[in-house]
């Protein structure tokens, strides 16, 4: 070891060095109660196929697995409707895996974690794609909860959601949306509220350079929420539920205008809904109202326009949200074997409230309002669930006018036939 500057003295002293930090380690080691490690993992998931047919051409994603609502007439020089033609599709793409992560106490809480995944892809070019779906870890102390990651969008009520076949769970008409986030809960008894603070990754906003995170990312403020819940059980099996939920948003659609000079003008949207549960042995009854702007990123109609131009020499314009209200309901029944139910949903476009003058970003902004009407059967047996369900849904379309509201308009009709086969595990 003479070549490099290190005599056999120096390294035997070194080696000792090392061996008695060693043992004086082991020592303390041994003198500290350990417990048992509580780590693990189980898996779970189902296997899904639907089959799928719709009486017209559709706005969806993955090859018309997750339906919004049909699309409106493309006439063509003889006055046919290119959109009126029908369409057949079978798809495994929902298939799923969930894995439920234990570990041992950490800062005097329960932690538990939680990976889900699917093969729905993350664009249409994606399909079949293994992606990610939840993503979190959480703390739970003895009222208090903790979520760190990426899970629902608070306004997706988890305990109170639309329980239809069709992959969109309610959407146009339901908030649809996982998002990366913060959320703390606090139980107050047979009350809860919670507070979060959520930034854009899957499900994001429209604007000039079409669907981005970069728009909630470069208004460098993440989107808040509070929610004030209420939930009673009784010891026969019955659950009252219901709740309230508000929610703010900014956006920055541009960096520069078109014209090469910087831009700091926002768009600012607010967000309210309520929501209410009734199950009891042989039945369940849910509704929820929705009014908000912009709820683009919610998979619902809405955007925004401009709506003001602040220096025509450089191109800074000001925008406005379109203002869109939405409601649902659904009765199902809770048989073990057999269950049945229906939802309906509506929705309307109530427009910018100022004059547009200039772009406009968003979904639907042709139509005026929206409904859906959708019966389910489900048969169990086991693992193994067989389901049907028929959905139409219904389009009023029409020409907005300046502040993005409707005269007349045209109903267009879509009516999908679903079958569905899982296998849980």
């Amino acid at each position: 070891m003479e070549k490099f500057g290190i005599n056999d003295a120096i390294m035997r002293k070194l080696s000792a060095f090392i061996i008695l930090i060693l043992a004086i380690a082991a020592g303390l080691a041994a003198q500290i109660e350990t417990k048992p490690s509580t780590f693990g993992i189980s898996f779970s998931g189902y296997v899904k196929t639907d089959v799928i047919y719709d009486s017209r051409q559709t706005f969806n994603l993955r090859e018309g697995h997750f339906l919004l609502y049909p699309k409106g007439e493309q006439l063509d020089k003889d006055g046919r409707d290119i959109n009126a033609a029908p369409t057949f599709h079978m798809l495994s793409v929902q298939t799923r895996l969930v894995g439920k992560i234990t570990g041992p106490d950490a800062f005097g809480a329960k932690t538990s974690g939680l990976i889900e995944t699917e093969f729905f892809g993350t664009s249409d070019a994606d399909i079949n794609g293994f992606r990610l779906r939840h993503a979190y870890v959480k703390l739970n102390w003895t009222t208090t909860e903790l979520l760190i990651g990426q899970f629902w969008h608070p306004m997706f009520i988890t305990e109170s959601y639309p329980e239809v076949i069709s992959f969109n769970t309610g959407a146009p008409f339901q908030p649809f949306n996982r998002s990366p986030q913060i959320r703390v809960t606090q139980q107050l008894g047979r009350w809860s509220v919670s507070a979060a603070a959520l930034a854009q990754r899957d499900f994001v906003d429209n604007g000039p350079d079409g669907g981005s995170s970069a728009y909630a990312r470069n208004a460098a403020l993440p989107e808040f929420n509070l929610k004030l819940q209420y939930r009673w059980t009784c010891p026969a099996g019955c659950e009252f539920l219901f709740g309230a939920s508000g929610d703010y948003k900014l956006i920055r659609p541009r960096l520069s205008t078109t014209m090469g000079y910087a831009t700091d003008q926002t768009v600012s949207n607010w967000a309210g809904m309520a929501y209410f549960k009734y199950k009891n042995a042989t039945a369940t009854l849910k509704a929820e109202a929705f009014y908000g702007q912009d709820p683009y990123h919610l998979t619902m109609l809405g955007g925004y326009a401009v709506s003001s131009i602040l220096d025509a020499a450089r191109g800074i314009v000001g925008y406005s949200p379109y203002d869109v209200f939405s409601c649902w309901g659904e009765f199902m029944t809770n048989g073990e074997t057999f269950q049945a139910g229906i939802f309906v949903g509506y929705s309307k476009n109530q427009g910018v409230g100022k004059t547009i003058v200039g772009a406009t970003y968003g979904r639907g902004l042709d139509i005026d309002t929206l409904y859906r009407v959708a019966p389910r059967v489900l048969f169990n047996a086991g693992k193994v669930r067989f389901a049907s369900e028929i959905e139409y849904t219904n389009a009023a379309y029409g020409t907005a006018d300046a502040r993005g509201t409707f005269g007349s308009t045209k109903w267009i009709p879509n009516l999908r036939l679903l079958g569905a086969v899982y296998y849980f595990f």
